[in-house]
């Protein structure tokens, strides 16, 4: 599956967030920029240096006016764990059966120690006030994901 094309407006989705709320993307649209990431599992040593990265960065995040929400095919109450653990300050939502991450074209197939099999592509998408997809970043590493969005919304004058 494809990535939506730059330009168009982002898929619409709604989701429940690590507390069971519902959380739809149109809600932030004229309102601020979204940083909209895909991962693959909660708790997990790549996941979480990521995350972190996101909630050191609140304060920039928030000069930028830019949110973020970040989907993974994990139940949700493993996504309040994780807030709890690693004391997140985003919004993380619950894609379990993979459907948004399908829409965004972010569910394929991986390679891991040898073995092939179907998970989350980490991706990126960085996501207007217009709700429309300025960017996609699909080679993100998990130590700089956050400089990197950061510097995205800043070259795109978002």
């Amino acid at each position: 599956m494809a990535f939506p094309k730059i330009g168009n407006m982002a898929p619409a989705f709604t989701l429940q967030d690590q507390n069971g709320d519902k959380v739809s993307l149109k809600q932030f649209r004229g309102e601020s920029n979204v940083v909209l990431y895909f991962y693959p599992k909660a708790m997990t040593p790549g996941c979480t240096v990521q995350a972190c990265g996101i909630r050191d960065s609140k304060k920039a995040l928030k000069k930028a006016n830019t949110v973020v929400l970040a989907v993974s095919p994990d139940p949700f109450p493993r996504l309040a764990r994780f807030v709890d653990k690693q004391d997140l300050n985003f919004t993380l939502l619950s894609d379990e059966d993979h459907a948004i991450t399908d829409k965004y074209g972010c569910w394929g197939l991986k390679k891991f120690m040898g073995r092939e099999f179907m998970g989350v592509l980490r991706t990126t998408f960085v996501i207007g006030k217009d709700g429309r997809l300025k960017h996609v970043m699909d080679k993100v590493k998990t130590k700089t994901h956050h400089d990197d969005a950061l510097t995205l919304i800043e070259e795109l004058g978002l």
